[in-house]
Formats: C-alpha cells, sequence, structure tokens
C-alpha cells in the first residue's frame, strides 16, 4: 500500500523506466584492463536496446566491438558489462552481442578518453 502521507516513501515506490542513459552510465564501470579506461568512452558500445518483458521487467540488448578482433579482455568486457547491468533494479534477461562490423577506430572515443590517453 502506498503512503501518501510519506513524499520520499512514495517516491521510492515508484518504478523508473530504465533507460539506454542509465545503462550506458552503468556501463562505464567498466575498465577495460589494458588501456584504463571505461568502455563508453572508448567507443565499445554501439546499440542499447531495451525492451519490456513479460514478468515486468525490462531485458536489455547490447551490440558492442572490441577494440581489435583478438583482444584479450574480450571475456572479461563482456562478463563484466553482463554483470553491471544485471545490477540495474528492474532489468531481466541481459544479452550482449560482440560485433566487429563497423570496426572500431579511435574516433569513436570521447575527448575524456583521448585527454587519458594522451591521444591529440
Amino acid at each position: 500500500m502506498l503512503n501518501f502521507y510519506d513524499p520520499f516513501l512514495f517516491v521510492s515506490q515508484i518504478k523508473m523506466p530504465i533507460t539506454e542513459d542509465h545503462v550506458r552510465e552503468q556501463l562505464k564501470l567498466v575498465i577495460d584492463p589494458e588501456l584504463f579506461v571505461n568502455i563508453v568512452d572508448l567507443g565499445l558500445i554501439y546499440v542499447v536496446d531495451i525492451q519490456p518483458s513479460d514478468e515486468g521487467k525490462e531485458n536489455v540488448n547490447v551490440e558492442m566491438t572490441l577494440t581489435s578482433p583478438m583482444c584479450p579482455a574480450g571475456p572479461q568486457l563482456v562478463a563484466n558489462s553482463r554483470q553491471v547491468i544485471e545490477a540495474i533494479d528492474g532489468v531481466g534477461a541481459v544479452d550482449i552481442k560482440v560485433v566487429m562490423d563497423p570496426p572500431w577506430t579511435q574516433d569513436r572515443m570521447t575527448e575524456d578518453a583521448r585527454d587519458q590517453l594522451g591521444i591529440f
């Protein structure tokens, strides 16, 4: 039962929809172990798609790439990405697909990532 007399309690009981921005912020917690920059700023996340599920939760589908096809950190990045997305309240199934087309280039990095890596 909602308590209309306690506005903080009321707000905490409202389920907010999961947004692409929210998922991308969570993915910033995943750091490339070789470059020490998060995968969002590196430009490794191509697509974040959120779909309602039958269980009242939201399924999250991500398409991401790696800095190279033979990236040794690939399995770790995928596992960590899944872990941080699954930690979001209201997330159901998480599907992460690694794609190599289009190939990753340094042009996909944010200015913050370029600064961290000393790329001007």
